[in-house]
């Protein structure tokens, strides 16, 4: 005679399995909930990356003497702008270096940490006149090319460290980084305008 089937009841889930399948279940919604927030947020906040730039500026003087001796004046004016509606920046640090054909002639900076409200902008006006700066004939000559031409050209390279409070997403900092050429009608001394502000980093 055959022997009558018994069934055999599967093993149980040991409970630490349970527990694991919970945890991650938990985990899981969580973070979804955490990124809906964070993108609600994000969505009413809307979050802008402070900027600095350059406004206007002026090139009083601009020659070299019969020594081969530049002498120079620059007047420039940089913005620090937040267009966050909702919460204040705070900018440290700011540094920039002013270059003639290469060379550094100058350099604008200001130590103190400042804050910019919300929606809102600081300007410093920077006002430099150079030492006495020796060319040599090949810079000579790059000068006398630009006052033929009526156009002096700068290089400004710098930056500053932005930080400000974006609502649910906490402190963020990032470092501002300006790299333009600044020109100039050496005749008059005006400014030639032309976009210069900062890029985030």
């Amino acid at each position: 005679m055959s022997k009558p089937l018994v069934s055999t009841p599967p093993p149980r889930t040991h409970f630490l399995w349970w527990l694991a399948a919970i945890l991650c279940t938990i985990l899981t919604v969580a973070i979804i909930i955490a990124g809906i927030v964070i993108f609600i947020g994000y969505m009413v906040i809307h979050p802008r990356v402070p900027v600095i730039s350059v406004v206007d500026a002026y090139l009083p003087h601009f020659n070299y003497d019969e020594a081969g001796v530049l002498v120079m004046q620059v007047n420039i004016l940089v913005r620090s702008k937040n267009d966050n509606r909702k919460a204040h920046a705070r900018f440290s640090n700011l540094n920039l270096e002013l270059f003639f054909d290469g060379n550094r002639i100058a350099v604008l900076s200001t130590a103190t940490p400042y804050e910019v409200k919300k929606n809102s902008s600081v300007d410093f006006n920077y006002e430099y006149t150079s030492d006495s700066i020796p060319l040599n004939p090949s810079e000579m000559n790059h000068v006398d090319e630009s006052l033929k031409k009526d156009q002096v050209s700068f290089e400004l390279k710098g930056g500053v460290r932005a930080q400000w409070k974006v609502g649910v997403l906490g402190s963020i900092k990032l470092l501002c980084h300006l790299n333009c050429r600044l020109q100039f009608h050496s005749s008059n001394g005006s400014y030639i305008p032309r976009r210069c502000s900062s890029r985030s980093k």
